[in-house]
């Protein structure tokens, strides 16, 4: 059977890090055929180093799209551009993966989900941490309600000292936010997938802009110093989630924390019958699973052994990268659904917008 033919847009950190490894991986099911960026040497670079045999190059997505050998996107850029390049993706007939956020708006969200809907096409957005191994196992024992009616969770998503100095991660022009769009939205689709839970009703949200702007900055941040003058992004932003069936959610998300224990890409969930927390980030060398219960009269605590997996070498066919891929390319060459939804991604969208929309008006935001 021939491979899939991909098309790629945004030859960036994402890029190089996450799916031309994940990708090339699974070689077997597809190939790279075409490489675009804004900076010409970088889609040259990847596609040397990537690309299958002929590679083209763009610096304009537009021709790219004119290809019609070409069956799938992945739009790896900044955040705004999520939008435009997604809906012209799907307007020229193309399957779409879309890295994380799916948009930096609910209206940019919204086209999307318009153009995917008129497409017929499939579509996913990167939430690549669903794939990890106690996310998984996690999510099986929500689904068998053994945890019960869950109604309280915290989504965490807090770094000490890790703000990024690199790329446009500061640039609000480009990025649309800071730390709640870029690793806040992973710790809020984890709560809202873990608790099936998709009907919020309101939010709201503080921001803060209190480090970023600070001439010298805090010390001992592990991406070293950044540029005070080009910071224009919040340092920390905080969400109360009300939803319709009166289950509530506190998002919690920062680059740059005076806190002891770092969690990102975690949750904690408290049910009618148990509770379990996902512990992940700075402070835990290893990914963690608790289970907090009742049994036989005492509260106990289990943890997922520390036993871990093997890997024969870097990029093994288990690390949730991978397994994003391969879920992906089988659900094109199956004709079956992705794991990420784009209906999912859009709720998880909407309530990071209303959360700065929320802190900006200073009032709770009803949907």
């Amino acid at each position: 059977m021939s491979k899939i033919r991909i098309g790629i847009i945004g030859c960036g950190g994402i890029a190089n890090n996450k799916h031309f490894p994940a990708l090339t991986f699974h070689k077997d099911l597809c190939e790279m055929v075409a490489f675009c960026d804004i900076v010409e040497e970088r889609a040259v670079k990847a596609a040397k180093k990537f690309g299958a045999p002929g590679a083209k190059v763009y610096t304009d997505y537009n021709e790219l799209l004119k290809d019609k050998s070409i069956e799938v996107i992945h739009v790896l850029t900044p955040n705004v551009m999520h939008s435009p390049i997604t809906v012209a993706a799907f307007e020229a007939g193309k399957n779409v993966m879309c890295e994380k956020p799916m948009a930096h708006t609910t209206d940019a969200a919204q086209a999307m989900i318009d153009a995917w809907k008129k497409s017929g096409k499939k579509f996913t957005i990167g939430y690549q941490n669903r794939f990890r191994p106690e996310v998984l196992s996690l999510h099986e024992a929500c689904a068998k309600e053994e945890l019960g009616d869950i109604y309280f969770a915290k989504a965490h998503a807090l770094r000490r000292r890790a703000v990024p100095t690199w790329g446009v991660f500061p640039d609000k022009s480009q990025q649309g936010g800071g730390p709640l769009i870029d690793i806040g939205t992973h710790a809020l689709d984890i709560t809202l997938w873990m608790m099936d839970n998709y009907k919020p009703v309101s939010v709201t949200g503080s921001v803060f802009y209190k480090l970023g702007n600070l001439e010298d900055g805090p010390e001992g941040n592990m991406f070293g110093p950044w540029d005070p003058k080009t910071f224009e992004v919040e340092d920390s932003a905080f969400g109360f989630i009300k939803m319709e069936n009166g289950a509530t959610i506190f998002l919690e998300s920062s680059w740059a924390l005076n806190v002891v224990e770092s969690k990102e890409a975690s949750t904690t969930l408290c049910g009618t019958k148990a509770g379990a927390e996902i512990k992940s980030g700075m402070s835990f060398p290893v990914n963690e699973l608790i289970y907090n219960r009742a049994h036989h009269g005492m509260l106990v605590e289990e943890k997922n052994s520390a036993a871990g997996s093997i890997s024969f070498f870097e990029g093994s066919a288990s690390s949730p990268e991978m397994v994003e891929a391969k879920q992906w390319l089988e659900a094109i060459k199956n004709n079956t659904e992705p794991l990420v939804k784009p209906e999912q991604a859009f709720i998880v969208t909407k309530i990071l917008d209303y959360i700065y929309k929320s802190a900006a008006l200073g009032k709770e935001i009803i949907f």
